[in-house]
């Protein structure tokens, strides 16, 4: 197949062209890696991964060593399925959750969350909802509603509000009585049949594996990918842009095909757009003390740089009406974080997060992974026993060491090395939607 660009492209916007095309593309690769690693295991009662069409769950909150996907949260127990509703749908049965917030959202493969049922949505009663392909005709059980899929592949991420070690037990139940099966052989479930493919890399992290391709094996992945899972109808005007190129949506796109002018715009491309990446990470929202917070997540549109970034720092991102994510950039004196100094996180006593469900602060390293420390600790929130002023305020010390003048329930442990920090607020409150509530500048001790 030969692809010729239009003449009207110069070098710098067939270049241009194909960086944009690297960040349209990459969080479709990213989540079919994902998929890969995360459905390349056997059913298990007890493991986050099984193979597709399975609902799998965390029984406690991620270790040190799991990088599945970045920046995991310490909040909540996540309960995960991956679904392929092109032959018949998925139905999905969630019990009664007594106070306590959940949400399940469900995500297309351009990572574009098209339902979240849970508390703020539907509440918290009992649910049962069929999960379908766009063009499927037939009839659902009754109480069972229906939830169309924008592509064939789906992938649920269930959170259940976690009260710490102590409270799994009564998460478990709750997980216990979650039911995904397909609809042929509802309401009786039956693993699914499980052959491991050994080709797929089971040790690097995704987001790395996805970074190693060169740009040939990206492109062609991608357009095998596009023409299984089509684009939003939202994007006619990138797929114009592409089409100008060569790459149409549909049909392979290979680059050892391309003329040289073309192949050589689309192998810079890879570079080009974690560069682009780079340096609008720390301009994609506004820094207020410190710390910035991307608006309007989970539903992308045509903000495909937005959408790329944070597949790549926050992969399974939710709705900003049920959680946000604040992200400290730097310190009060604008120096970016290093374990090498302490840090102080102060909140007076009426600038706690304003919440309805309940918020905390996680450290991760650079790359968005939790960094092992001699307590297991990697986040704490509202609901650790921390210790508050007599005022009220509450003071949490970042350090690779603890420190006698501080108390060690408020203690969080940072590496010796760049580290990150991510406020997590859930069922934020409209000061913290709305921009008139900020998290704190953060002080750097020595």
């Amino acid at each position: 197949m030969s692809h010729v660009p239009a003449r009207t492209l110069d070098e710098n916007e067939l270049s241009r062209i194909a960086a944009e095309a690297y960040l349209y593309f990459y969080p479709l690769v990213l989540m079919e890696t994902t998929r890969r690693v995360a459905t390349n295991s056997p059913y298990s009662t007890t493991s986050p991964r099984g193979p597709m069409g399975t609902l799998v769950h965390s029984r406690a909150y991620p270790s040190a060593q799991f990088k599945t996907v970045v920046r995991p949260n310490f909040d909540t127990l996540y309960s995960s399925a991956w679904l392929d509703v092109s032959a018949e749908p998925y139905v999905v049965s969630l019990p009664r959750v007594d106070e306590r917030f959940f949400m399940f959202p469900l995500y297309d493969m351009w990572t574009e969350i098209f339902a979240s049922p849970g508390t703020r949505t539907s509440g918290n009663d009992a649910l049962c909802f069929a999960i379908c392909a766009r063009d499927w005709r037939g009839e659902l059980p009754e109480g069972v509603s229906r939830i169309d899929a924008p592509t064939p592949v789906v992938w649920i991420i269930g959170r259940l509000e976690t009260r710490g070690e102590h409270d799994y037990a009564a998460v478990h139940e709750l997980q216990d009585q979650m039911l995904i099966t397909p609809l042929s052989r509802w309401p009786h479930f039956e693993p699914s049949h499980f052959v491991r493919d050994e080709s797929i890399d089971m040790k690097t992290p995704p987001m790395f594996q996805v970074e190693r391709l060169d740009a040939r094996e990206f492109f062609l992945l991608a357009s095998s990918l596009a023409t299984i899972h089509p684009p939003h109808t939202t994007d006619w005007s990138m797929l114009a842009r592409l089409a100008r190129t060569g790459l149409t949506v549909g049909a392979p796109f290979d680059l050892d095909e391309c003329d040289e002018v073309t192949r050589s715009a689309y192998q810079g491309a890879p570079a080009a757009a974690r560069e682009i990446m780079r340096r609008r990470f720390s301009t994609i929202a506004p820094l207020v003390n410190g710390w910035s917070c991307v608006p309007d997540m989970g539903v992308w549109g045509n903000s495909y740089l937005k959408r790329a970034m944070i597949a790549k720092t926050g992969l399974g991102a939710n709705p900003q009406e049920e959680s946000i994510y604040p992200n400290l950039q730097r310190d009060r004196a604008g120096n970016p974080l290093h374990g090498a100094s302490r840090y102080l996180v102060h909140f007076e006593p009426d600038q706690l997060p304003p919440v309805d469900g309940f918020w905390s602060v996680t450290v991760y390293d650079e790359h968005g992974y939790q960094v092992a420390n001699e307590l297991d600790r990697f986040a704490l929130g509202d609901r650790d026993e921390l210790d508050y002023g007599p005022d009220g305020s509450l003071t949490i010390l970042l350090s690779h060491q603890p420190s006698l003048e501080y108390s060690a329930h408020n203690w969080l442990p940072v590496p010796e090395a760049p580290f990150a920090l991510t406020m997590r607020l859930y069922l934020p409150r409209d000061a913290a939607l709305y921009g008139s509530w900020h998290p704190p500048a953060v002080d750097r001790l020595s």
